[in-house]
């Protein structure tokens, strides 16, 4: 990860380029100039960058033979303006609180468009869902089944549902975001026969209509190899609903979890070439078992937006560390850290970062870009090489920031959270502005 004046087309924004004076830019407009307008840290987004890779799971995944809905994870990062964006190039969006569909709801996506997942959905939450016409519930426990069976009853509606399994499949990911083998809290175990039980329930219910299955095996993946044990465990439910109940699922939802490239070494498979094995997976092992092949679907999040996106800092200090008697680290202390990013410190998450405001001739050196919060874990890239002539007032660029890092973004330390822009052909604008002091102090009932 040497700090260079180019900068790879897999990890950066679409849009992405240097000036003549070095100068990072995105969308025609450089870092430098939106940090002056907007402040730092900054959230800068490619708008062309998102639209073009909604466009291109529409193309890749929806053929004649295989119509397959495609969802967007709204977890991954929602606001009013990308919704209305994926919407306006044909996808749907999926949410998992009450708080994303409520944003969904104020970008006007129709309803009928809108997937709603968890693990834990509130009653709440369930009759607001079941009140505005949701599309697709994924119902993830008995408890659940009977509770939104209940609220649809009242409401005097019929509630499209998916049942969630867990098929026994891990991802080669990381553990916390591995999420289809037994042991976590996620869906329903095929091999327990709480799946089955959950089918049942659900095609007990008058005021539920069960349209079929959902899986997911995991985040950040490369490669289409856990799909293959994971269809063939799915289609498999599927024709054992078909013989037991004598009824026939007509949709499968594989979940998401395509990857992106954080760092040169990754290789994450194209979004044509994976949906191409997809397709084929299930086509084969609908075949196998002669079950009428199911509309599919799919919830790209951080393919979508992950690489879309840089966080902008400006260095405050930095502090030349002798760890070694061969070795001295850099410590570039920036203006945000954790509460804007934390990945690194959850998932050992790493990223490509690089000088954005000047070009430089000076020698890379080992570096850790750190943040301003009261911990040693505060790490925003743990091993890099940076120019040595950084200086507080520079201004660093960390690709690949669009998916999960403002979403689960904290305000420890009253560190009011950073402000986020989109730029497009030269122009910018605010998807979320940046909180104030105010913001934070307003939920404090004893402040005069």
């Amino acid at each position: 990860m040497v700090d260079s004046i180019e900068l790879d087309p897999k990890i950066w924004p679409d849009t992405a380029d240097r000036n003549s004076r070095g100068e990072i830019t995105i969308g025609g407009l450089s870092v430098t100039s939106l940090v002056e307008e907007y402040g730092s840290p900054l959230f800068i987004f490619d708008e062309a960058h998102i639209r073009e890779r909604a466009r291109q799971y529409l193309s890749a995944y929806n053929t004649a033979d295989v119509p397959t809905d495609i969802y967007y994870a709204g977890k991954a990062f929602l606001s009013t303006t990308v919704a209305k964006w994926l919407v306006e190039e044909g996808l749907r969006i999926d949410v998992c609180t009450g708080g994303e569909l409520e944003v969904a709801l104020r970008a006007g996506v129709k309803p009928e468009s809108i997937l709603f997942h968890g693990n834990n959905k509130s009653v709440p939450e369930l009759e607001k869902a079941v009140e505005v016409g949701v599309g697709r519930i994924v119902v993830d426990s008995l408890v659940e089944i009977s509770r939104l069976s209940q609220i649809a009853a009242v409401k005097g509606v019929t509630q499209q549902v998916l049942v969630r399994v867990t098929l026994g499949v891990e991802a080669h990911t990381h553990e916390a975001i591995s999420t289809a083998h037994e042991d976590q809290k996620f869906g329903l175990s095929i091999a327990s026969g709480a799946a089955l039980d959950a089918i049942e329930l659900v095609l007990s219910q008058p005021s539920l209509s069960l349209l079929g299955l959902h899986s997911h095996i995991g985040s950040q993946i490369f490669d289409a190899s856990g799909f293959e044990i994971a269809a063939h465990r799915i289609v498999e439910l599927a024709d054992t609903v078909r013989k037991k109940f004598d009824f026939t699922v007509t949709e499968l939802n594989v979940g998401g979890g395509m990857g992106i490239a954080y760092i040169p070494e990754d290789d994450p498979i194209q979004v044509g070439h994976m949906a191409k094995a997809i397709h084929e997976i299930i086509s084969t092992e609908c075949a196998r078992v002669h079950f009428p092949l199911p509309k599919l679907a799919v919830e790209p999040g951080r393919a979508i937006v992950g690489g879309a996106a840089i966080t902008v800092y400006e260095i405050g200090t930095v502090k030349p560390v002798l760890v070694t008697d061969e070795l001295v680290r850099h410590y570039i202390s920036v203006d945000g850290g954790m509460s804007d990013n934390i990945r690194t410190a959850l998932y050992d998450a790493q990223y490509t970062v690089a000088l954005a405001s000047r070009q430089t001739a000076a020698l890379a050196v080992t570096s850790r870009v750190v943040g301003k919060h009261c911990e040693s874990g505060d790490i925003v890239v743990r091993d890099t090489l940076l120019p040595a002539d950084l200086a507080p007032g520079d201004l660093l660029a960390v690709a690949g920031t669009g998916a999960y890092c403002r979403p689960m973004s904290s305000n420890y330390n009253f560190l009011p959270r950073p402000a986020v822009v989109s730029v497009k052909d030269g122009k910018s604008q605010v998807l979320l502005r940046r909180e104030t002091m105010d913001d934070l102090l307003a939920l404090d009932p004893g402040i005069k």
